[in-house]
């Protein structure tokens, strides 16, 4: 959909790290107005500093996604300034691992909040916003991205709530794309699932409300902790590289953004078990020993 990116806006939240400080760099480079939101005051503090030396119109914002009226309240704070965004890059996210059940109501409360309410409520402030805006300019054109995850599309073991999360954000994005469909030609939608990609995902504990910190991390969590930091921290796809797929995706109107193509294989798999309403496959049917050494550590713990 948009093409030429200069002095358009870009509202991103999740901005001061990971994929969202990455699109901020290429809409720095663009020349775009740069909306800038994340719930870590000195990370947003250095993106929004590294932005204005780049030489753009910067708003920086420190909000949480999970709550309504701070995400409202960015939306009248965006429209003062710039007025209706161009690209909207729903990118806030916390992960959690662990065996399902044993994840606590609080657990739950935050993955939830920021993965799944964070996006809907990025959904829910702006998208009015750029419908008005096309309405009343037949030349504009805008562009929503919800950062999902592979965990969108599949079901490993040993991170439930994540999972949950970003299949309803993969959910969710479909839904708005369809929307978008039946009533503008000017508004686009995509949804990011990206694997394991070096970010500060696996350390989003860090901005953990101190409310919701549990008392003591079970052996499943501490596995899944652990699990998550060496394959996040060994990918070899950077995040300044699904960034830039993230803009090449919105100029060619893409609707699924994948970080590493090779792993949708494993989607297939997965949709072949509902169709033939088979058991679900084994995840570690490809390296047996990964689930032999997971399934000792959980029964040792």
């Amino acid at each position: 959909m948009i093409t030429n990116f200069k002095g358009k806006t870009a509202v991103l939240t999740g901005a001061g790290s990971g994929f969202g400080l990455e699109c901020a760099r290429v809409g720095a480079r663009l020349g775009m107005n740069l909306v800038l939101a994340d719930v870590q005051q000195d990370a947003l503090d250095k993106a929004a500093h590294e932005m204005q030396a780049a030489g753009v119109q910067v708003l920086a914002v420190r909000l949480d996604v999970s709550k309504a009226s701070e995400v409202e309240a960015l939306g009248v704070a965006v429209q003062q300034r710039f007025g209706a965004p161009h690209f909207v890059f729903n990118n806030a996210g916390v992960g959690a691992g662990g065996l399902i059940w044993e994840n606590t109501a609080q657990d739950w409360e935050w993955v939830i909040g920021v993965n799944l309410m964070g996006v809907a409520h990025g959904v829910r402030v702006f998208t009015p916003m750029m419908l008005d805006a096309a309405k009343n300019d037949p030349a504009y054109l805008g562009h929503i991205v919800n950062t999902a995850s592979m965990a969108g599309l599949l079901n490993a073991p040993n991170m439930g709530i994540y999972n949950a999360s970003k299949h309803a954000v993969v959910s969710m994005s479909e839904t708005l794309y369809q929307d978008l469909a039946l009533v503008t030609d000017q508004i686009g939608a995509s949804v990011l699932c990206p694997f394991f990609v070096p970010t500060g995902i696996s350390q989003s504990h860090r901005n953990r409300p101190a409310e919701a910190a549990p008392v003591k991390l079970t052996n499943s969590q501490l596995i899944g902790q652990a699990m998550s930091d060496k394959a996040v921290g060994s990918g070899k796809v950077s995040a300044a590289d699904v960034a830039q797929m993230v803009f090449d995706a919105v100029v060619a109107n893409q609707f699924y953004i994948y970080s590493h193509p090779k792993a949708i294989g494993s989607v297939q798999t997965r949709l072949e078990d509902i169709m033939l309403a088979r058991n679900p496959t084994d995840p570690f049917s490809h390296k047996p020993e990964l689930g032999v050494a997971l399934k000792r550590a959980l029964r040792v713990g």
